[in-house]
């Protein structure tokens, strides 16, 4: 049980890394670029656990639709979700 409880709680600090600073992808290339990425990332997190403030949870604001997307719309024609919104 113990163990599980410090996994649960290095879970969560992952899935905020990965998720709410958009870990997934890196913005540089190369490790060591990436490895610094990842190294400021740390710190803003620590921070902002420090200072005790809400965390930004807010999600981007959609996209526009593009031209090709409007007149499906227009047409009523039924669009297929792209494979980043599956899961929304």
């Amino acid at each position: 049980m113990r163990a599980y409880a410090v996994r649960s709680g290095v879970e969560e600090t992952v899935n905020e890394f990965a998720h709410g600073h958009g870990m997934r992808r890196c913005r540089y290339r190369g490790q060591d670029k990436v490895h610094l990425q990842h190294l400021l990332t740390a710190i803003v997190i620590n921070l902002e656990r420090l200072s005790g403030l809400p965390t930004a949870e807010k999600a981007p604001p959609p996209r526009r639709p593009t031209a090709f997307q409007t007149y499906f719309d227009q047409h009523e024609i039924p669009r297929v979700k792209s494979w980043r919104t599956l899961g929304t």
